[in-house]
């Protein structure tokens, strides 16, 4: 993959609305979550990449019809994309739809510094925050140091909350 980025100031850290136009953009990001998965189908990249296209189209769709005024956003480092998050805020919750960050920008604090603001944000406002995650993925530590708590297992998914103490 591409070499890791260095020297990421995390203050440069921000967000700008995905248009039309990244779609894309938006789209290598996504498909960067799954190359680690697809690596093991033993298929051919044009398979893996009309299976990935077609994920990709129907997750969309899904976020559109369920996420009504969803803010759907890259994460921005000193201005170059590294990321993305979809956010839905409703009058109880912060629901974190989706957190992607490119390979070279991994393990950077990234993800670290986002979600710590959004935990504030909910701490603040007296809302909790959502995640849905893989039962395998490793990012789920992270969440619980940020203080989510297992509220269910759904499936493949364990559903995360973040509840401000009252």
């Amino acid at each position: 993959g591409p070499a890791p980025v260095t020297g990421i100031d995390l203050s440069s850290l921000n967000l700008r609305p995905i248009t039309p136009d990244d779609t894309e953009l938006n789209y290598r990001i996504y498909h960067s979550t799954r190359e680690e998965e697809l690596g093991k189908s033993g298929w051919s990249e044009e398979e893996k990449e009309s299976f990935v296209r077609m994920q990709f189209n129907l997750q969309q769709k899904q976020y559109m019809a369920c996420y009504t005024g969803a803010a759907f956003n890259f994460i921005l480092v000193g201005g170059v994309p590294a990321g993305r998050l979809f956010l839905h805020e409703t009058a109880h919750e912060i629901r974190i739809m989706d957190i992607a960050i490119l390979p070279e920008y991994r393990n950077r604090g990234i993800g670290t510094a986002i979600l710590t603001d959004i935990v504030s944000s909910a701490k603040k406002i007296g809302r909790r925050a959502s995640i849905q995650v893989e039962v395998y993925n490793p990012a789920r530590k992270l969440y619980e140091r940020l203080g989510f708590t297992i509220s269910e297992l759904r499936g493949m998914y364990y559903f995360m909350e973040y509840i401000p103490s009252a």
